[in-house]
């Protein structure tokens, strides 16, 4: 089998080589390049120790250099190099304890985690498969390399791994592989919160995010998404759904396109959005199920889920936005929606996240029943011209917008201060109503009224 990699990897693998080393291309490169997947970023193993390294290269940084790993900086590139090691006992299920440099390529690819990651490449000596990676390539599946316990037991993340790659593959979970998740899941909790939400973005983010149901098949959603494991738990008796509310939020997840895990939060308040339901729910006489302020009461908890997992603040800003105002226009009909009544929507969402929001409420439609579907895409549809011809037109929906500033304001006879905001405000609101309104000489106007 031949694979094409970058020059800079070869020059990586020849130089230590040439020093009288051994060196491979390892894991997810190999694996991805096999599929024909343009790999993220290159590693390389080899049998050189960290220092040895370092003496091989202009430019180095001491990534971990304690457990072998050096990064190599080739023309503005970085290229993780790591000695061939053995991986003493990781006694918190997250971290060994203590590494063993080894002269063996295969005690190296024997700690890893996954078969199709446990793969070398030399540019001349060719693939080197010790565990039939190829063969689960081929067959589409993820499977533990060795006893699977073992494997989860030193890092419990692998858990969370295995459902990752299956949803950026659409492979399936070696039976084996996946009764030890099952047994193993508990272990989660000793993984930290970052590990898990970078796991987790990823899979939702990923080709088939729907795989996030064997997660919670696996009992791994108990452990790190309980309100998930809530959500599909309680049912919609209602015309407007056909699924309870865990699978419509990953119905509705599925439904949003694929956008970048690192930039993109929209997949994330798609599978949130609805997750306030359950702490809301009522039914009336009839058995017809209710969800009165579930918007709100999702927002505080997406703030919270999020928080708990270590996200950024501006992910969790974002996300709990879309997650509030998803159900902004359920009431608005056809005779509601004015651009003045769209212009204050944007100016509660952003002009920004107005975009997403658009995206996840035909979403969020979608994952529905065809109950009133076609009157509700119409519906929609009325609402993307509005913001398009609003946009089109710059017509002013926040404060930046506006023909004066604070210092106007006061110098106006604004005392300076909270009354300032106020005045702004107010004159936002006049301009949101009629856009006309939008001259310096005609805000002021209205301040002295």
């Amino acid at each position: 089998m031949n694979i094409q990699i970058p020059g800079d990897v070869n020059l990586i693998i020849k130089t230590l080589e040439g020093a009288g080393y051994e060196a491979y291309a390892v894991g997810g490169c190999v694996r991805d390049s096999i599929l024909g997947r343009i790999p993220g970023d290159w590693d390389i193993t080899t049998s050189a120790l960290p220092e040895q390294v370092k003496e091989l290269f202009k430019v180095t940084i001491d990534t971990g250099i304690a457990h072998g790993t050096v990064t190599v900086v080739l023309n503005h590139e970085n290229y993780e190099v790591t000695t061939y090691r053995i991986d003493g006992e990781y006694l918190d299920g997250r971290h060994p304890e203590n590494v063993e440099f080894t002269a063996s390529l295969y005690e190296d690819l024997r700690r890893r985690d996954f078969t199709i990651n446990a793969m070398a490449y030399h540019p001349e000596k060719g693939l080197i498969d010790e565990f039939d990676g190829i063969k689960d390539l081929e067959d589409h599946v993820i499977r533990a390399v060795g006893e699977p316990s073992e494997r989860f037991e030193e890092d419990a993340l692998r858990m969370l791994r295995a459902v990752r790659f299956a949803a950026q593959l659409d492979f399936d979970i070696e039976e084996k592989t996946a009764e030890a998740i099952k047994e193993k899941a508990g272990n989660l909790k000793k993984v930290s919160a970052e590990r898990i939400a970078k796991e987790l973005t990823l899979l939702i983010c990923a080709k088939c995010p729907g795989r996030i149901r064997e997660a919670v098949s696996l009992g791994i959603t108990a452990v790190v998404l309980p309100e998930l494991d809530l959500c599909l738990a309680t049912p919609q008796n209602n015309p407007h759904h056909a699924y309870n509310v865990g699978e419509h939020c990953i119905k509705v997840m599925e439904a949003v396109p694929q956008g970048d895990p690192h930039k993109d939060p929209l997949r994330i308040a798609s599978l949130l959005h609805d997750f306030g339901k359950p702490l809301v729910k009522t039914t009336d006489e009839n058995g017809k199920d209710h969800f009165k302020g579930h918007a709100d009461a999702g927002e505080e908890l997406a703030k919270k889920i999020l928080r708990r997992l270590k996200f950024d603040n501006k992910t969790i800003a974002t996300v709990a936005k879309l997650v509030k105002y998803h159900d902004v226009f359920m009431d608005a009909t056809l005779l509601d929606l004015t651009p003045c009544y769209l212009r204050h929507v944007i100016n509660k969402v952003g002009k920004e996240d107005m975009k997403s929001l658009l995206v996840l409420i035909n979403a969020d439609i979608m994952g529905q029943s065809d109950f009133f579907r076609k009157e509700k895409l119409v519906r929609l549809e009325k609402i993307k011209s509005l913001y398009k011809d609003i946009m089109e037109k710059g017509e002013p929906v926040e404060l930046k917008d506006l023909a004066v500033t604070g210092k106007d304001v006061m110098e106006a006879g604004v005392a300076p201060g909270k009354d300032v905001g106020e005045a702004l405000n107010r004159l936002l609101n006049a301009v949101l109503d009629d856009p006309s309104v939008n001259t310096k000489e005609k805000l002021l106007g209205i301040l002295r009224k």
